[in-house]
């Protein structure tokens, strides 16, 4: 039977850990990340939306405390309109990316987005890159049918063939 060391938020945040890892109700837990594909969509996010919205912020898997003293996610990218004043962000970014990876659970993957979603998060998108299927989350999985992922007010526009772009 294996034994879970609780933590606290701030043993954690004092840590460092490669690849970085998310803390969770006092466990760190790891994060599916380095495969390929999964490196390729988030190097394209972080490239094309830094381009045409320079005055926004992009920001390759960035700590977000998304319940304070509880809980730390990474997105595997995230967009503020401005740029936060902690190194470790405490308020919503306006979206925050997760790249799935072929290790991800679904149970883990939508407590995760719920978690964005009552933290306040207004747009989140689920990328799959094997599948080269794009979804936003709204309560439910939604797949994006059109060319583009766009927010509103303010629009950000991210077209499909630039996130699978290299793949």
């Amino acid at each position: 039977m294996a034994v879970t060391t609780l933590i606290s938020m701030a043993e954690y945040l004092d840590m460092s850990y490669s690849p970085d890892r998310e803390y969770v109700d006092g466990v760190v837990v790891e994060r599916n990340v380095g495969e390929k594909p999964h490196s390729k969509v988030q190097r394209n996010f972080t490239v094309y939306l830094t381009n045409p919205y320079p005055v926004y912020c992009v920001w390759p898997a960035q700590r977000v405390r998304t319940v304070p003293e509880r809980r730390s996610r990474i997105p595997d990218v995230c967009v503020t309109l401005e740029e936060p004043p902690t190194d470790v962000f405490e308020t919503p970014p306006f979206i925050c990316i997760e790249i799935l990876s072929r290790r991800d659970e679904f149970g883990d993957v939508f407590e995760k987005l719920k978690e964005y979603t009552a933290f306040g998060v207004p747009n989140i998108w689920v990328i799959d890159p094997r599948k080269k299927k794009v979804f936003i989350f709204r309560r439910v999985l939604e797949e994006v049918e059109g060319d583009a992922l766009v927010t509103s007010n303010p629009e950000i526009r991210m077209p499909l063939e630039e996130i699978f772009r290299g793949l």
